[in-house]
């Protein structure tokens, strides 16, 4: 039996963490508003990366950042092991992302989000020497019936039956590129529709894992950094994630190779993306999605929309938030 106080005990802080790590997420995204639709990416990143690395600085916990912001993007960073947060209170690995969809921001499209994800020290896997993977994420219907081993049709097949319904109802989200053709086109002949997203693939795997979500699935290659801070929040939904590193180049093969990374088809479940079962996620809109509304400016007075996700407690949680202008951009 599960204990009615899990969620109550003085000896978990990390309540309060969670809580206090939205207001890092708030301010990027705050900071990053009034360069939606502006078609300046880096200067939203910027803008988002300086808010909440200010805002880091005041949580009360000693953080180490395993996934920082940037690299491959040329764009300003939290950087890798860098340590924010006061240096007290619990030990924990941070993955950042302060715009996921820096593009979607730039053209004012959805799905854009601030993100911060943490679990213990030591246990993220540090990704960070090659830059995409592929990814299969579904939510707690596929745990032991799907693999990203698999063929995309028969994984859509056993998932349609796990959820018990048919397969032209099931809809499987990707994002748009060239080199997911082929993977498009094997979905639709399978009978399945399609999602194509232009960027974001956090929020389009947490969509894939919630019970209420428009998608069924999330698959493809995107960033590493993002299937880390995913991993997080599927730990606190009860679904099901793996991914497999895709390097470009053998050099980055190699650096991956040097850093310990496992290659030739390995797969990554969840518990090795990350090892730990007290994750943190949150996330608070930028731009309007599924997850979460974007920022919105009404007068004199700024709304933003987040979610937390904890794994101890299996819980998502919904922060509304109104902040005053004057406090931002007096």
């Amino acid at each position: 039996m599960v204990s009615l106080t899990a969620d109550m005990s003085p000896l978990r802080p990390d309540r309060n963490l969670a809580m206090e790590l939205v207001r890092a997420t708030e301010a990027a995204s705050i900071r990053a508003a009034p360069f939606i639709g502006r078609g300046a990416k880096e200067a939203a990143d910027g803008a988002a990366v300086d808010a909440m690395r200010a805002f880091l600085r005041t949580v009360n916990f000693d953080g180490r950042i395993v996934i920082g912001e940037g690299e491959k993007d040329n764009a300003p960073m939290l950087f890798n092991g860098e340590h924010v947060g006061s240096g007290q209170g619990m030990q924990c690995d941070v993955a950042v992302d302060p715009i996921d969809g820096t593009t979607l921001t730039a053209l004012g499209r959805n799905n854009a989000l601030s993100v911060i994800a943490v679990a213990d020290r030591g246990t993220m896997l540090d990704a960070s020497s090659v830059f995409y993977m592929d990814k299969l994420v579904t939510g707690p219907a596929g745990v032991g019936v799907v693999d990203i081993r698999l063929p995309i049709g028969e994984n859509i097949r056993l998932l349609a039956k796990a959820l018990g319904k048919p397969v032209e109802e099931m809809v499987v989200s990707v994002l748009h590129r060239p080199r997911h053709e082929k993977l498009i086109q094997e979905i639709r002949e399978a009978g399945a529709g399609t999602r194509l997203m232009t960027d974001g693939d956090v929020a389009g795997g947490i969509n894939a894992a919630r019970h209420n979500a428009r998608t069924d699935m999330c698959v493809g290659i995107g960033g590493s950094p993002e299937g880390i801070v995913t991993a997080c929040a599927i730990k606190a939904l009860g679904g099901h994630i793996q991914g497999r590193l895709w390097p470009q180049t053998d050099d980055e093969k190699q650096r991956g190779l040097d850093a310990g990374l496992k290659f030739n088809d390995y797969v990554y479940g969840a518990d090795e993306l990350v090892a730990s079962d007290n994750t943190i996620f949150v996330a608070t809109g930028v731009t309007d999605g599924q997850l979460v509304a974007g920022v919105r400016r009404e007068g004199d007075y700024i709304y933003t929309e987040s979610v937390v996700l904890r794994s101890a407690s299996g819980t998502l949680r919904r922060v509304s938030s109104e902040h005053l202008v004057s406090k931002w951009f007096g």
